[in-house]
């Protein structure tokens, strides 16, 4: 037992100094997750074919049975008898499904369940100092070994599979962007149209749009950032502080995670036991990027950048339509900003399929046919409400 394993922290109490009927109530159900978690994992083990993926589910039973220690004394403590909980009829079901079809079927849903239930014990004074961070790391386990019957290759191919997809994500972050600019502004513009004849009000007020809109997305886009960066340093600094506090457990989440990898149980002990005992700064960035997926020399990206690319995003979409008010005005004016954004909506629908693999045709007639439909909508509101103030 580590030296934070035997200090928990104080339980909340009542007034008369015992825990509250509430507290007692969610020790029990923090006691049957791990209940379930223990017999479902190790049935799993059982069930395995492969060294690495029994020794791996194995592990993960043992550090559940500490949780459940935890718990189990706190009812104790309480007073309550904990000798006839049992494994919890969904568990039993899933442990079924394992039997006959293989474990690797059921792994998806472990790992939906483990992602949402890995911040539980965050705000639970009650629970040791290591429990949140076993939760996290389970989950995040889980989610490479998702999707896959065995974890020597496969998981790899989806760790890699993650940094490529970044790129995929950002291309689509940077469409959306220009198309969020695009059809609100062409929104705003045909409203105003609609109340003023495509007069040179069009032109202020789809300025105005696009300068609040560009500004509300780097905002909104630099404060995203930013309270993420603050998170992976505060993560990072944790990570930093459970090394220093009980190196012995980090060694042990970072042996599995390289077991999750494909390596054998000794080779991946071994390249642990290398990285906790050197240098500290090698050891926290390892465990960073192994454990928590965050990169320390980055931590999310700069929140200057994300703000000044979302602004620069949504302006070039928003602009689109006020080209043709820059130069004119009235009806023929109208009709080219309908024209050329209706030209734009099909590129962005078109840079769409870069990404998903649609069909270009059918994703850009979609673009095209939902941001006409909502220039049509405030055009003809702009007219009614044109028509009552005039």
């Amino acid at each position: 037992m580590t030296q934070s394993e035997s200090a928990a922290p104080s339980q909340p109490t009542s007034p008369n100094g015992k825990p509250s009927l509430e507290d007692v109530n969610r020790y029990r159900e923090n006691l049957q997750g791990e209940i379930d978690a223990i017999a479902l994992y190790r049935r799993l083990g059982e069930l395995e074919d492969a060294p690495a993926l029994q020794h791996f589910y194995t592990r993960m039973a043992d550090v559940e049975e500490v949780h459940a220690g935890v718990w189990r004394q706190r009812l104790a403590d309480a007073g309550v008898d904990t000798s006839g909980m049992r494994v919890g009829w969904r568990n039993r079901i899933l442990m079924g499904i394992a039997r006959y079809f293989g474990p690797g079927i059921v792994v998806p849903t472990i790992a939906d369940r483990e992602a949402s239930d890995e911040a539980m014990y965050d705000d639970q004074s009650e629970a040791l100092a290591r429990m949140p961070g076993d939760e996290r790391s389970h989950a995040r386990l889980f989610r490479e070994l998702a999707g896959g019957r065995g974890v020597e290759g496969g998981a790899i191919a989806r760790i890699e599979g993650r940094h490529r997809a970044g790129g995929g994500n950002q291309l689509r972050a940077a469409v959306l962007g220009a198309n969020d600019g695009l059809v609100s502004n062409l929104s705003i513009t045909m409203g105003v149209a609609g109340a003023s004849s495509g007069g040179h009000a069009v032109l202020i007020a789809g300025l105005a749009g696009l300068l609040a809109g560009a500004l509300s997305m780097a905002i909104g886009e630099w404060l995203s950032v930013q309270s993420a960066r603050e998170l992976f340093a505060h993560q990072v600094r944790v990570e930093r502080e459970e090394l220093l506090a009980v190196p012995d457990e980090e060694e042990e989440e970072l042996a599995l995670i390289y077991q999750a990898k494909g390596l054998d149980p000794d080779q991946a002990r071994q390249m642990a036991k290398a990285l906790v005992g050197g240098e500290i700064g090698r050891a926290v960035d390892t465990l960073a990027r192994e454990e928590l997926g965050i990169d320390p020399n980055e931590l999310g990206g700069s929140a200057w950048v994300a703000a000044v690319t979302s602004f620069t995003l949504f302006a070039l979409g928003a602009l689109v339509p006020l080209l043709p008010f820059i130069i004119g005005s009235g009806t023929p004016a109208v009709v080219v900003a309908i024209v050329i954004s209706a030209v734009a909506l099909y590129l962005v629908g078109g840079a769409i399929t870069i990404v998903t693999g649609s069909s270009v045709l059918r994703t850009g007639g979609r673009q095209v046919l939902l941001g006409l439909i909502a220039a049509a909508v405030t055009y003809g509101l702009g007219a009614l409400v044109g028509r009552a103030v005039g």
